[in-house]
């Protein structure tokens, strides 16, 4: 418990507006069935968190209204994805979604996505998706930005080699911040061989309200997509820490 207390909050309000009665129902009724318990031993097992066997296990980190997710989860019935959004009212919109298209292939964690990451067996995850995370643009902020050192090392650990991790945001100065964290990291290498491959979003990744608001507001999104890499030697993590500095 100590720890937990001690480690910086990465994400701000809990709720909005209040929920409907039908939202109020499910997240009293369904959220629990659908809750994944950090604590629990069955989050070694990540397969074993879903209603419906799974192949492969994705992770959400801030899912918002949860459009993406609800995508995924519908076009990828054998892949079981872990949504992680501590905003209740996101929270309520998504488990709308799961009874209405009745998805089994759905976890949730309605709090901290560092719980989940940190609980998550090593190499366990086959793909993260982080889209348009807050980014916090004052300098006095920079902390709260979900993309740093810790996350990234931990998102490393969970995923496994050959994973993806996709990071979507409409700020420029985050942007190079994820870059930078990223491409010098030596865990991760970036994909992108042309500028389309970054200006263009992927057929397989849906638009979301946020890309949407960013382009009404003339901002450029921007999709960026890692793979992990596999163990490799020291000469090719001094390798690709000399070629980031190009970037």
């Amino acid at each position: 418990m100590g720890e937990r207390t001690a480690r910086r909050r990465l994400f701000g309000r809990r709720q909005g507006r209040s929920l409907s009665p039908r939202q109020r129902r499910l997240y009293e009724q369904l959220l629990p069935a659908l809750r994944v318990d950090p604590a629990n031993e069955r989050i070694r097992e990540p397969a074993s968190l879903f209603g419906a066997p799974v192949e492969a296990v994705w992770l959400e980190i801030g899912f918002g209204g949860g459009e993406h997710l609800v995508w995924q989860a519908r076009n990828n019935r054998s892949t079981g994805i872990i949504g992680c959004e501590p905003f209740i009212n996101g929270v309520a919109k998504l488990l709308c979604a799961v009874e209405e298209y009745g998805l089994e292939n759905v976890a949730l964690h309605d709090d901290d996505a560092l719980d989940i990451l940190t609980a998550l067996p090593e190499g366990s995850v086959a793909r993260i998706f982080l889209l348009f995370p807050d980014p916090w643009p004052k300098k006095r902020h920079h902390k709260r930005r979900l993309i740093n050192g810790e996350t990234v090392n931990l998102m490393a650990r969970a995923l496994c080699a050959g994973g993806e991790l996709r990071i979507a945001s409409d700020d420029a100065g985050y942007v190079f911040w994820i870059l930078r964290h990223l491409v010098h990291h030596g865990d991760f290498h970036w994909r992108a061989n042309a500028p389309g491959d970054w200006r263009e979003r992927p057929r397989d990744w849906p638009e979301t309200r946020y890309e949407q608001r960013a382009r009404r507001l003339g901002l450029k999104p921007v999709f960026l997509s890692f793979t992990r890499i596999g163990a490799r030697g020291p000469e090719h993590r001094k390798g690709l820490r000399g070629a980031g500095k190009s970037v």
